[in-house]
């Protein structure tokens, strides 16, 4: 039995952001009923990230929203409306992620909601909050990234902002839905009574960098001022980077680097004894590394650098992490089948309860495909 079994929750949300929130939850146990506009459904099915298209529809939709049932209704038609609320009045959780102002005119507001049923959990993802001169801008993963400073904390001094390339905000924001929800979910078991979770894509990537902006309160407000090459983080000293070898790439996190000079045969590392000169001569450091490290294939150096306890790592591509039996070991990958009997490959889980991998063969859902059932099941009996 799955931690979640038995919970109840609504989703009337799109796109990625609080999607892969109830797909997370649907993992755990609950069941998820996505609540669709007819004919168009969740913009998502057509958000292509690629020329991938899986069953005819965006893989990402296929990704993030399996394990999932579909009930079509029209917010905005009054029959379908009332069919949603109760739905939502059995439901234990209800989740959103309409920009602010959107849920009030539909009535699904929190306030609305809570006298219908005291005890949901009502979750929203925003982009921005709810006040604010930004409120009304979309709530989309690269904005968020470059309002939010995280561009300047990757890539190289003078290559300009870099940008993570994954929809990284709303992904986090979608994790700290679930981690608020389910504290919800344990104050409604303790007290009968539930509560509203908010979460907005720009505190979730703000939150994210919570290293960065307590130094930044901390040392006189210094810019930030990345690695001229060989760049991993904006903040680390020497030798923290991925360098060119032979064959390939070779990542070194912290280390010594008198200790790497004596390891890689460089007399003028040993010469960087003090840690300070770790930070304050890190580019003449990294060129230095650079240079001995291309020599050579990665292979030959993880084998010196491993028995010595350096952290380092090759640089994989999918192939061949694919093919490692590290990647193999874990079983991440599962395979699903929709409705119609259409099979995909995706990512499972990757949470484990007393050692079992969570994973269900359910791939996401048609259009409507469940509506009937779900009337027949929850709302005319």
């Amino acid at each position: 039995m799955k931690p979640l079994q038995d919970i109840l929750i609504i989703d009337l949300s799109q796109f990625l952001s609080a999607p892969s929130a109830t797909l997370r939850l649907a993992d755990l146990g609950a069941r998820v009923i996505k609540v669709e506009r007819p004919e168009i459904g969740d913009i998502c099915r057509q958000l292509y990230v690629s020329n991938t298209i899986l069953n005819g529809e965006s893989s990402v939709f296929r990704a993030i929203n399996r394990n999932k049932e579909s009930f079509q209704a029209d917010l905005k038609y009054d029959v379908d409306k009332q069919r949603v609320l109760k739905l939502i009045k059995k439901a234990d959780v209800l989740v959103h992620n309409f920009r602010p102002g959107v849920i009030d005119r539909l009535g699904f507001d929190y306030d609305t909601i809570k006298k219908i049923n005291p005890k949901i959990v009502y979750g929203e993802i925003s982009g921005y909050g709810s006040e604010g001169p930004w409120t009304k801008k979309p709530g989309q993963d690269l904005l968020l990234q470059s309002l939010s400073g995280l561009t300047w904390l990757s890539g190289n001094e003078g290559n300009g902002p870099t940008p993570v390339g994954l929809a990284i905000a709303d992904i986090l924001s979608g994790a700290h839905l679930v981690q608020g929800i389910l504290a919800g979910l344990l104050q409604q078991t303790k007290t009968g009574v539930g509560c509203k979770v908010s979460v907005s894509m720009l505190e979730s990537i703000l939150d994210f960098q919570f290293e960065f902006i307590t130094t930044f309160y901390h040392d006189g407000g210094q810019p930030t001022i990345r690695p001229k090459q060989h760049s991993a983080h904006a903040y680390l000293g020497a030798p923290y980077g991925v360098y060119p070898t032979v064959n390939g790439y070779l990542a070194l996190a912290m280390g010594s680097i008198p200790f790497l000079g004596e390891l890689l045969g460089n007399e003028k590392l040993k010469e960087f004894k003090e840690i300070e000169s770790w930070y304050n001569q890190r580019d003449e450091i990294k060129a230095q590394l650079a240079g001995t490290l291309a020599q050579k294939t990665t292979e030959y150096w993880l084998s010196i650098l491993e028995p010595a306890d350096i952290w380092c790592a090759n640089v994989m591509d999918w192939d061949e992490l694919f093919q490692h039996e590290g990647f193999k070991v874990l079983d991440m990958i599962q395979n699903v089948r929709m409705g119609d009997g259409f099979e995909y490959q995706t990512t499972r889980c990757p949470i484990r309860i007393d050692g079992e991998i969570l994973k269900s063969p359910l791939g996401s859902p048609a259009l409507g495909e469940h509506t009937q059932n779900i009337i027949n099941e929850l709302i005319s009996a």
